[in-house]
């Protein structure tokens, strides 16, 4: 979305209707609400696309999408395309959870990949980690020396609330300038101190069009069809659910590491993926509230990553 927009969610935002635009889970009946000053002008939509086989296409034209607003098809003003610098956010887990099966390993062996495969003076990056309450511990900087030789040594200690610092951390991503942006969390999964729900994070975070990805450590009896696999009790399923949904809804992804090798292929696939978004934009509806969107390809057996919806509407009585 624009600047403008940008500046107009508040943080009162909180989820109603437009429950059929949202996947079906415990959540799922909630939506993203919001109030804002003005309507807004022009809405930008990030989409990444990949074939049957998971590679990201790069050959799509602007004629080649549809894009559907509360289930009306809505033209399409503009589409960019192409290789463009990244503005990521890295948000680390070190609540006490994350002691158990040596997670903290793996996180710290993920963030040196991640911050290995940026692109110094073109990529930005900022390190922020989390147990309670959000801490920022490098700012956003093309000098990504800084974040590769940050030392996070430490025993993880307190209570997870993963689900409010996502929240907060992807606010700060929706006030950076560069077109591909994104929010990366490492962590093993687990909450237990939110406030939010994930359907409200997913609700800020796709309003300013802020994919989330999440890379879940874990041990490898942990991992969600893994080879040593123990039987997932209905709480972890439970969870397991939420975060591939909170994932899903702002145009992110959710992988899950317990050998060096996924590690590999997930920092590799996420980077390709923010690399070359398209990026989509029209105008918006002028019904006041949550509008759900889909974006679809003229081509067969692709698979379409972009947020779930958008916020629209004039100023509503007694919100200032």
């Amino acid at each position: 979305m624009t600047k403008r927009l940008l500046s107009e969610v508040t943080a009162g935002l909180m989820l109603t209707a437009a429950s059929a635009a949202l996947p079906t889970s415990s959540f799922a009946q909630e939506a993203p609400q919001a109030v804002f000053r003005s309507a807004v002008e022009v809405v930008t939509v990030s989409a990444a696309i990949r074939n049957s086989k998971g590679r990201v296409v790069k050959d799509l034209k602007a004629g080649d999408f549809e894009l559907y607003d509360s289930g009306a098809r809505r033209e399409i003003k503009d589409v960019y395309f192409g290789d463009s610098p990244i503005s990521l956010a890295i948000l680390l887990d070190i609540s006490g959870s994350m002691a158990v099966g040596g997670n903290i390993d793996r996180a710290r062996d993920a963030i040196g990949m991640l911050s290995a495969n940026l692109r110094d003076k073109q990529d930005e990056a900022a390190l922020f980690t989390f147990d309670s309450k959000l801490q920022e511990v490098i700012g956003f900087t093309s000098d990504l020396e800084r974040v590769r030789v940050r030392s996070l040594e430490g025993k993880p200690w307190g209570i997870t609330s993963l689900f409010d610092a996502i929240e907060e951390t992807a606010r700060l991503v929706g006030e950076r300038a560069n077109k591909h942006r994104a929010l990366l969390v490492v962590t093993d999964g687990v909450d237990t101190g939110s406030k939010l729900t994930p359907a409200q994070v997913s609700g800020v975070a796709s309003s300013i069009d802020v994919p989330v990805y999440l890379l879940a450590v874990v041990n490898p009896a942990d991992h969600p069809e893994g080879e040593f696999q123990a039987r997932p009790t209905d709480a972890k399923t439970s969870q397991q659910g939420e975060l591939a949904d909170l994932s899903r809804w702002t145009g992110g992804d959710l992988r899950y590491a317990s050998l060096p090798s996924h590690l590999v292929e997930a920092v590799r696939d996420i980077l390709s993926e923010l690399r070359f978004q398209y990026l989509i934009t029209f105008e918006p509806g002028a019904r006041p509230g949550w509008h759900p969107i889909e974006i679809r390809t003229r081509k067969r057996d692709l698979t379409v990553h972009a947020r779930g919806g958008y916020m629209s509407g004039p100023l509503r009585s007694g919100s200032e």
